[in-house]
């Protein structure tokens, strides 16, 4: 099993920036790809960002240029550089991970957006 630890979340003004860090730990023999959801309230989850062991990233286009995802396979750790935040960006940040095609969800980081 994997679990995965998010932190970093926190108010930031808009135009800020904040870095996400998430943490996987438990048995991990090799995650294929760990990246970033997000759901606000009354809202659908969606994919943030994602990022493969070999680097392959992928962005929601709400987030093209603004944040970037990084990952240390040695620590099995994936981060999220936000930057130009915007109070849209509100939302709780769930990490996520795939590992021999099961999915595993961290508990969530709130980021809030607001002057």
């Amino acid at each position: 099993q994997v679990q995965l630890v998010e932190s970093g979340g926190r108010l930031v003004q808009p135009g800020g920036s904040l870095r996400l860090s998430c943490a996987a730990s438990g048995t991990i023999f090799a995650i294929n790809s760990m990246g970033w959801y997000r759901q606000a309230p009354g809202k659908q989850r969606e994919l943030v960002s994602a990022i493969t062991s070999r680097g392959s990233t992928n962005y929601a286009d709400s987030v093209k240029c603004r944040f970037t995802i990084s990952r240390d396979n040695a620590k099995n750790t994936v981060y999220l550089q936000m930057n130009s935040l915007k109070p849209e960006d509100t939302a709780v940040y769930y990490c996520h991970a795939i590992q021999w095609n099961m999915d595993y969800w961290g508990q969530g980081t709130q980021v809030t957006v607001s002057s």
